[in-house]
């Protein structure tokens, strides 16, 4: 377990530029496999697996040996070699998912959203009638109250008086009162059920457009690329990268658990977005008093102190920031009363842990498409 085993049969090309790239790293370090483990305190024989590109490891993983090298050799890693193996890790991520995977998950949430389309719809049907027999009942007893009133013109004035006299009226007022209330109500429930169908009507037109985005992500990563052979050369003050224009919104991502965050930020930098990244409810509130030029917050749920419903919830009551789209990020499924709760709160998306990235990568991109086209005009 001590030394570097042989790179695994049948590995596909990004995940051998990936091992071959980590082994490069590792074998700068000068230290066997057993050893540099327990300095990380990890499996031997899972580490090993990672630089033998049969098992992907997690993005911290590969954070650390960078930092480990960086120490080792007493110089900065350069930005171009960060970005280098940045870039093999998301191609490795991309091998190990499918577009065919993200298009099931996407499916199942399209006809999820079609299927609460459909129930809004016959429930706002059946409550419409029920509120148009309930007003034609009020409307005949008005009628039979005008009748009843002008046989007795002498007790017009006062309604309470005329059903002192007339039980009969005072049973037809309460009738009517009883029939306008649940007129108040249907009418609540009417418009709660077409907003509910508006709601998922949306959430279909924009599950429809990820379901695009990923074929032609599909499309993209078909064109033949060359994968690089061998890493950067090293130096101590590589110049970063230059910056894009400033055109590209923000994507703010929320998450307390930094290997999350390094995940995703991973898997999203290919969008080639300004991504600014969180731990917090309450961090996530000030970037946005900072900036106000976010296309879309991706927003974990289960968060210690301030959790996803409650930062959601003051992101909506802020003037600048309610409407920009809210994607939560859930560990507990797609269990309909938690997507009802985050619909609730104020989220127009969502998508479970582990996350697919090409499904992540579409819904962040159709979410930028819809930010960039409001924004044309301005």
């Amino acid at each position: 377990m001590g030394e570097l085993r042989p790179l695994g049969d049948d590995l596909t090309d990004t995940s051998r530029a990936l091992a071959q790239a980590l082994r490069e790293l590792f074998e700068g370090m000068e230290v066997s496999v057993r050893r540099y483990a327990a300095r990380r305190r990890r499996d031997p024989g899972t580490f090993s697996r990672y630089l033998n590109g049969t098992r992907l490891p997690p993005w911290q993983v590969v954070m650390d040996l960078l930092a480990d090298l960086a120490e080792h050799r007493g110089t900065a890693v350069t930005t171009e070699t960060i970005e280098f193996v940045r870039g093999l890790y998301g191609s490795a991520v991309d091998a190990g998912s499918s577009p065919k995977h993200a298009v099931e998950i996407l499916e199942q949430q399209l006809a999820d959203a079609d299927r609460v389309s459909r129930r809004s719809t016959v429930r706002g049907d059946v409550l419409g009638d029920a509120l148009l027999d309930r007003t034609h009942r009020i409307a005949d007893l008005e009628v039979r109250l005008n009748q009843l009133e002008a046989d007795r013109s002498a007790e017009r004035e006062r309604a309470d008086r005329l059903a002192e006299a007339h039980p009969d009226v005072s049973d037809l007022l309460q009738e009517r009162n009883a029939l306008e209330a649940e007129v108040s109500r249907l009418g609540r429930e009417l418009r709660e059920a077409r907003e509910q169908r508006a709601a998922a009507e949306a959430r279909c037109d924009l599950l429809e457009r990820q379901l695009e985005a990923v074929e032609q992500q599909h499309v993209a990563a078909a064109l033949p690329t060359a994968l690089p052979t061998a890493l950067p050369a090293a130096s101590a003050s590589a110049p970063a990268p230059a910056s894009g224009s400033g055109a590209m919104p923000k994507i703010l991502i929320v998450d307390d658990q930094p290997d999350n965050l390094l995940a995703m930020r991973a898997v999203l930098e290919t969008l080639d977005q300004d991504l600014v990244t969180v731990s917090s409810g309450r961090e996530a509130l000030k970037a946005l008093l900072d900036h106000d030029d976010f296309a879309v917050i991706i927003m974990d749920v289960q968060m210690p102190e301030m959790d996803g419903y409650e930062t959601c919830a003051h992101i909506k009551r802020r003037p600048r920031t309610r409407d920009v789209p809210i994607i939560f990020l859930t560990a507990m499924g797609v269990n309909p009363e938690h997507t009802a709760r985050g619909y609730a709160a104020g989220a127009v998306d969502y998508i479970s842990k582990p996350f697919d990235p090409w499904a992540l990568r579409a819904k962040v991109a159709v979410f930028t498409s819809i930010y960039l086209e409001r924004h044309a005009g301005r």
